[in-house]
């Protein structure tokens, strides 16, 4: 039976209007985004279907281009839509740290960093700079690097830290690997960091670490 056959309680678009977002499966949201299923399959099968084929929807949703084309229904405008679906998430959670909101704790900035870096298949080390009453002035990546490490270099924290004027800085970096926890070198690079930007009274306050969950150097203790 196709989904237009459906009571209209049960079909995922209307559901969604009637109960809200939050009231849809996974599958029910993949197969608003599809649309349209393929010859015999409704958009709510075949969403199960790539739910089942990449093991669930944030695999789905950070796999390569060739991995995610590959699979019957999909394509490259697909592809390319969901991106942009993505990067407006990342755009809205980084929305929630408008210039000029204070900073007061570090699960303030968690969520929204986690936003930013979490899916990336290699490490990227970002910066969120602060006035001197812990505003947001801009969050900046910084580096990429491979799966182990991002080479981060202090010097160039200094070089963006001096041109925005920043007074402190909250520094950031994914671990691909899902695993959060802080490993030697990134403490390290962390202490490198505090003592070239104590030379010019700019304060680290935190260093957080995003893989499938957050973990804050500062709540750990180690800043």
């Amino acid at each position: 039976m196709a989904i237009h056959e459906w009571p209209a309680e049960l079909r995922p678009r209307e559901k969604l209007l009637l109960k809200g977002a939050a009231s849809l499966s996974d599958a029910e949201l993949l197969a608003i985004f599809l649309r349209v299923g393929t010859q015999g399959v409704s958009a709510v099968d075949l969403a199960r279907q790539l739910l089942t084929q990449f093991g669930g929807l944030r695999p789905l949703l950070t796999a390569t281009q060739e991995s995610f084309c590959s699979y019957k229904g999909l394509g490259s405008a697909k592809y390319a839509q969901l991106q942009a679906v993505l990067e407006m998430h990342r755009r809205h959670m980084l929305a929630k740290l408008d210039r000029g909101e204070k900073i007061t704790h570090p699960a303030q900035t968690c969520e929204v960093l986690a936003a930013q870096l979490r899916d990336y298949p290699y490490e990227v080390f970002g910066c969120l700079l602060l006035d001197k009453r812990h505003r947001v002035l801009v969050f900046e990546e910084l580096f990429r690097g491979t799966i182990d490490s991002a080479g981060v270099h202090p010097r160039e924290v200094l070089r963006l830290v001096m041109r925005h004027n920043a007074a402190a800085v909250i520094l950031a970096h994914n671990h691909p690997s899902g695993v959060a926890e802080p490993s030697r070198a990134d403490e390290l690079i962390t202490r490198r960091i505090q003592d070239v930007l104590a030379l010019v009274d700019v304060s680290v306050l935190d260093h957080v670490i995003v893989g499938d969950e957050c973990v804050s150097l500062a709540e750990r203790g180690l800043i």
